[in-house]
């Protein structure tokens, strides 16, 4: 992802939490916020709770490089916020990438 695809003021991504719908699976929660701009945005939350920092980076990482693989399927008029639950931990990169795509489905 690059730089201007980045929710990056915590006052916006609080915002899109707070009041956007969301999707959710045993992964990850999907909160969706509708926009004007040309660029898809993303945002990405793991808790503390999943691990260790080492941990908790390796899955932001492949989340990040599902995102980069699969841009097409994110609509390029909205916010994402992307929650990673603690069942990633455990996973697969193919399993994640899996899961992902399909809650992306059916949030369209």
């Amino acid at each position: 992802m690059k730089k201007k695809e980045v929710v990056k003021k915590k006052e916006e991504f609080n915002n899109i939490i707070k009041t956007c719908p969301y999707k959710k699976n045993k992964y990850f929660t999907i909160y969706i916020r509708k926009r004007e701009n040309a660029i898809a945005r993303f945002g990405l939350a793991i808790s503390k709770k999943v691990g260790i920092a080492v941990v908790r980076n390796r899955l932001k990482r492949q989340l990040r490089a599902i995102i980069d693989k699969n841009k097409g399927i994110f609509s390029n008029s909205c916010d994402y916020i992307i929650m990673i639950k603690k069942d990633c931990v455990n996973s697969s990169f193919q399993i994640l990438e899996k899961n992902l795509i399909n809650l992306l489905k059916e949030t369209k």
